[in-house]
C-alpha cells in the first residue's frame, strides 16, 4: 500500500508539473509555419497589458459590417488554421486571428491569464484601430479558444458569441482524461466557462460535433442551458473534434442566427 500510495503521489505531482505542457501545445513560427495560401492576410503586431508582443493576422473583407475576433484552439499556431479560416470567411466578415503567448510569432509562454490579456489586446485593436463598433463584433472561439472567448465576452461588449466544440471548464476535461486524479483540486488552469457564460449578456451560438471524443457534446449542452440571453445550439451530426469544425449546414444556420441578432446585413448573406 505504501508503494502504491507513493507511486500515486508521484504520478499526481508529475501531472501537476506537466499541466501547461498538456493544456497548451504551441508551435513557434521557427518550428512550424504554413503559408497563407489563397487567404489575403495582413500582419498585426499587438502588445498585451503585461507587455508581451502578440502577433495576429487581419483578413479583410470588402464591404462588410463589423468583424470576427477568432480565438483558436490549443495546438500549433494561427498559420495552421487556413482551412478553418476559409470556412469562417463564409460568414462574410473580416477576421482577426491572433496567437497566444508562446504560439507562432507571439512572445512569452502560454498561461491562462496571458491568453486573456492577448484577447483583450486583439479586441482593443479592433475597436480602437479598426473602429469596429462593439455591437458589431463577433467573438468566435473553438475548443480552448472557447474559454478565451467566453472570458472576453463576460467582460466586454459584443454583438454575438460563437462557441465551437467548447468545454465547461478545463478541470472537467482533465478529470475525463485522467479520472484517477482530483483534477478540480490540483489544476491551476481553470477556463471556467460554465461559471462565466451567464455573464455573457449578448447572443450566444453553440455548435458541437455529436461524435466529439475529446470534448463530449454534453459540455456545449450544459453551456447552452447556463446561457441567459438569446441563444441557439446546433449539433453537427457525425462530426468529431477535428477540422472542418463548422459544417455547411451549421454555417447556414449560423448566418441566419447572426442576421436575426442584427450582426449580419442582407447583402452579407
Amino acid at each position: 500500500m505504501l508503494i502504491l500510495g507513493t507511486f500515486y503521489l508521484v504520478l499526481v505531482l508529475l501531472l501537476v508539473l506537466l499541466e501547461n505542457w498538456l493544456v497548451y501545445l504551441p508551435r513557434s513560427a521557427s518550428g512550424s509555419w504554413s503559408d497563407a495560401g489563397d487567404l489575403i492576410v495582413e500582419d498585426v503586431n499587438l502588445v498585451s497589458a503585461d507587455g508581451t508582443a502578440i502577433h495576429g493576422w487581419w483578413i479583410p473583407h470588402d464591404g462588410a459590417d463589423g468583424a470576427i475576433l477568432f480565438c483558436h484552439g490549443q495546438m500549433g499556431n494561427l498559420s495552421h488554421r487556413g482551412p478553418l479560416l476559409q470556412r469562417i470567411r463564409r460568414l462574410h466578415k473580416p477576421i482577426l486571428i491572433f496567437d497566444y503567448p508562446g504560439f507562432g510569432k507571439s512572445e512569452g509562454s502560454p498561461t491562462e491569464e496571458g491568453c486573456y490579456a492577448a484577447a483583450d489586446a486583439a479586441y482593443d485593436w479592433l475597436v480602437q484601430e479598426r473602429k469596429i463598433p462593439p455591437s458589431k463584433l463577433i467573438i468566435l472561439g473553438k475548443s480552448l479558444g472557447g474559454g478565451i472567448a467566453v472570458d472576453l465576452a463576460s467582460r466586454r461588449e459584443y454583438g454575438a458569441l460563437i462557441l465551437v466544440m467548447t468545454f465547461t471548464s478545463a478541470p472537467d476535461v482533465g478529470q475525463r482524461m485522467f479520472p484517477f486524479i482530483p483534477a478540480h483540486m490540483i489544476m491551476h488552469n481553470r477556463f471556467d466557462n460554465l461559471a462565466k457564460i451567464g455573464r455573457c449578456t449578448g447572443p450566444v451560438f453553440l455548435a458541437h460535433g455529436t461524435e466529439d471524443g475529446k470534448i463530449p457534446p454534453q459540455h456545449s449542452e450544459q453551456l447552452y442551458e447556463a446561457a441567459t440571453g438569446k441563444k441557439h445550439y446546433f449539433p453537427m451530426e457525425g462530426l468529431g473534434h477535428a477540422w472542418p469544425c463548422l459544417t455547411d449546414e451549421c454555417l447556414v444556420e449560423l448566418n441566419a442566427f447572426l442576421a436575426d441578432c442584427g450582426c449580419q446585413s442582407a447583402h452579407e448573406n
